[in-house]
């Protein structure tokens, strides 16, 4: 790459990382995860410039800035206090903005995934139990015709249910970030699996005339789980996503980088997991609970997440972008 165009390409990141550094020299208001990130950031490109442009003045300039963010660094060693409540309320919605994009090709990918499996369930009577398998079916069936379609959420004790649903949906979140490292192939099957198994459960009780009954039963824990389950498939495209466009940096660099965010959202979204396991798990299974509790706690739970996910990290985005 010529100077001219990696200079171009970069300029506007450099001056940004420039324009928060204090006449004294100091870096004001940052936190230092978001230091490390900079410090790391210009390192990756100083290393670029002295391998191509060893004895250029643009070695020289990000030199500089380098040499500033080390210094911030160790001289910012200390932990801020609140670090822990400041990682969900910074640090994390401004990576769901950061990769906004992953996380909307996520859900469209969910989206065509259960249209599938709610046209393919459909017109292919065997496709359900391919799907559900043969006892779940089976159970439904025999839980609809006793008055009691959900009664699978009755069969085990809470404590039990919540232990198990918890580590499962963990697990899942987990495979579903890890395996974004295969070229983001995985999130993507992820996201087609899960996606054509909702689809073809919710025709089920569609066509069994619960559509209703089911969105207001099972969707009070499926809301928040469903959600942390796309925003996981957005987070393993965030981690494909260093290593299918390194863009300046090297593959490997790019790949670390990519790593830690994607990171950064699978723990992030762990509190929501545990919270649809708890909902599943102890309110779920009223399912003769009021309509209005039912829909409150559904609503409640969507407004979060969109809240949360969308509208809060873009507020935030502007208020760092006006400071």
């Amino acid at each position: 790459m010529r100077e001219a165009l990696f200079v171009k390409q970069n300029s506007e990141k450099w001056k940004s990382y420039e324009a928060l550094r204090t006449p004294a020299g100091r870096t004001g208001g940052e936190n230092p995860d978001e230091l490390a990130h900079r410090f790391i950031d210009i390192t990756n490109d100083l290393a670029y410039a002295k391998t191509f442009y060893p004895k250029s003045q643009t070695t020289a300039y990000l030199n500089g800035i380098a040499s500033v963010l080390h210094q911030a660094i160790y001289k910012n060693k200390k932990e801020e206090t609140g670090r822990f409540i400041k990682f969900w309320k910074n640090e994390l919605p401004l990576v769901f903005y950061k990769y906004r994009k992953q996380l909307l090709y996520s859900l469209i990918f969910f989206v065509i995934s259960a249209s599938i499996g709610a046209i393919s369930a459909k017109y292919d009577d065997t496709f359900l139990r391919l799907i559900l398998g043969d006892r779940y079916v089976n159970m439904t069936n025999e839980n609809i015709a006793k008055g009691d379609p959900f009664g699978v959420y009755k069969k085990q004790g809470e404590l039990e249910m919540f232990f198990y649903i918890a580590s499962n949906n963990v697990w899942v979140t987990l495979l579903t970030v890890v395996s974004g490292a295969l070229f983001s192939i995985g999130p993507v099957f992820m996201m087609l699996r899960n996606g054509i198994m909702l689809g073809a459960f919710e025709y089920y009780f569609f066509s069994k005339g619960l559509g209703a009954q089911s969105i207001l039963v099972i969707w009070i824990h499926g809301t928040l789980e469903i959600l942390s389950i796309i925003i996981a498939g957005g987070a393993g495209l965030v981690l494909g996503h260093g290593l299918l466009f390194p863009r300046t940096y090297t593959r490997l660099a790019a790949f670390r980088n990519s790593a830690k965010d994607a990171t950064k959202i699978a723990i992030g979204i762990v509190p929501i997991i545990l919270l649809a396991a708890f909902f599943e798990s102890y309110i779920t299974r009223h399912t003769e609970m009021p309509i209005y509790l039912s829909i409150a706690i559904l609503a409640s739970s969507l407004i979060f997440m969109v809240w949360y996910v969308i509208i809060y990290p873009m507020q935030l985005h502007k208020r760092t972008q006006n400071i």
